[in-house]
């Protein structure tokens, strides 16, 4: 595989790995882009992603030269494009490579803000996803 795409600066990676509906795929990408002002994802929809493991992009990224690799990506996968709340695969690549949590997208704005700026970890977030929940989705902190 070659290496993963790069996000832009101050953005997450969202890649799509189901390509089994265009028009899910168009309205996630719609809604994201609508709901926050300033751009906060790349979105890279490539057919060598189609249904690729956790485990490959893992490997990919430790096969990567320093500067590029990635400490986290969003995977636009089956469940995203099924479910109402087209909850994206959070993926962790640099502390703990292939753990996940599920950020709907209501949710998606919060948490890619502060892994971006890296105001907080990726455990931050799945530790508290797996603490509140047992689909390991995140909904927002506490209080919030």
């Amino acid at each position: 595989m070659t290496p993963l795409p790069q996000p832009d600066d101050l953005t997450s990676l969202v890649l799509r790995t189901d390509f089994t509906d265009n028009t899910a795929w168009d309205a996630l990408k719609a809604a994201l882009i609508t709901a926050d002002p300033y751009p906060n994802a790349t979105f890279v929809s490539d057919a060598q992603y189609a249904g690729v493991s956790i485990e490959a992009l893992v490997q990919a990224d430790a096969e990567a030269d320093d500067e590029d690799k990635l400490t986290y990506l969003f995977l636009a996968d089956a469940t995203t494009m099924a479910d109402d709340e087209h909850p994206l695969l959070a993926v962790d690549l640099y502390d703990e490579p292939g753990r996940i949590f599920r950020v709907p997208l209501r949710w998606y704005d919060e948490v890619s803000a502060n892994l971006s700026i890296a105001n907080l970890d990726f455990a931050d977030f799945a530790d508290f996803a797996d603490a509140t929940n047992e689909s390991g989705m995140f909904r927002g902190f506490e209080g919030d």
